[in-house]
């Protein structure tokens, strides 16, 4: 080929495949699945979907690049998924659970209000995460995770019911938690995104030993573990920013 000819660019991947896909409709059945048992009653049921809907969209991703079946049709089908399973879900399950009693404190429509927000919020971040494809730092997120503010949200159902309160009882902690997660999914701290964790094929003893303890300990009290540690993960995306901010204030201070 001489010099003056150009190379044709790649072409997108079109092809649909079935396995990686498999997950993501998985997923998106486990968040429909969560609305219908909100529907019914059974909120820990419902918040345990959403969780499991988390566990499917990681694996359908690292399936997808493990069995190099990779396309922009899943690319896309898995944003879509999100948007329901991570955020629409979650904000009618909040909802069914608790902020509509906020019409009944004297509130008005604030449980409707903080419900569509937390779901325009997922919708927000992840279209901002899909334009940055390529450009951002794979090892970090801007903006909480929104399988993280699904899980802050979940996990205070599945607390909550767990210990015997009623939605209504924790109506305005709901509604705070609820803002707090969809705004933190579209501002710009930045979050560890624990991507670069299993890319390579070997891994320590160490390791993989203290990934047995954390199942181990997980399993001792399952919701109130899972609630606090993505709550620690989403007080780190600030912690760091105002940790950072601290540090520059020092150096120019020391200058």
């Amino acid at each position: 080929m001489s010099d003056s000819e150009e190379k044709p660019a790649k072409q997108p991947r079109r092809a649909i495949y079935l396995l990686p896909n498999l997950f993501t409709t998985s997923a998106l059945f486990a968040g429909f699945y969560g609305v219908i048992s909100a529907m019914d009653g059974n909120f820990s049921r419902a918040a345990i979907a959403i969780f499991i809907a988390m566990i499917l969209d990681t694996l359908d991703g690292r399936v997808a690049r493990l069995t190099n079946t990779s396309s922009d049709f899943g690319a896309e089908f898995d944003s879509l998924s999100d948007v329901i399973s991570f955020g629409v879900a979650p904000g009618l399950i909040v909802y069914e659970w608790s902020l509509q009693s906020l019409g009944g404190l004297g509130f008005g429509q604030l449980g409707l209000l903080a419900s569509f927000l937390y779901a325009a919020c997922t919708a927000l971040r992840l279209a901002r995460f899909n334009t940055q494809l390529g450009i951002a730092d794979k090892r970090f997120f801007q903006g909480l995770a929104s399988p993280s503010g699904a899980a802050l949200v979940m996990g205070m159902i599945w607390v909550a019911d767990d210990v015997g309160y009623q939605g209504e009882q924790l109506a305005l902690l709901a509604f705070v938690v609820t803002i707090a997660a969809g705004l933190l999914m579209v501002s710009n701290f930045t979050y560890y995104s624990f991507k670069d964790i299993g890319t390579h094929k070997r891994v320590s003893f160490m390791a993989l030993t203290a990934l047995v303890l954390l199942f181990a300990f997980t399993s001792i009290d399952p919701p109130k573990i899972v609630l606090a540690c993505f709550a620690i993960y989403a007080v780190s995306g600030p912690a760091f920013s105002i940790w950072r901010w601290s540090r520059k204030r020092e150096a120019r201070q020391s200058s």
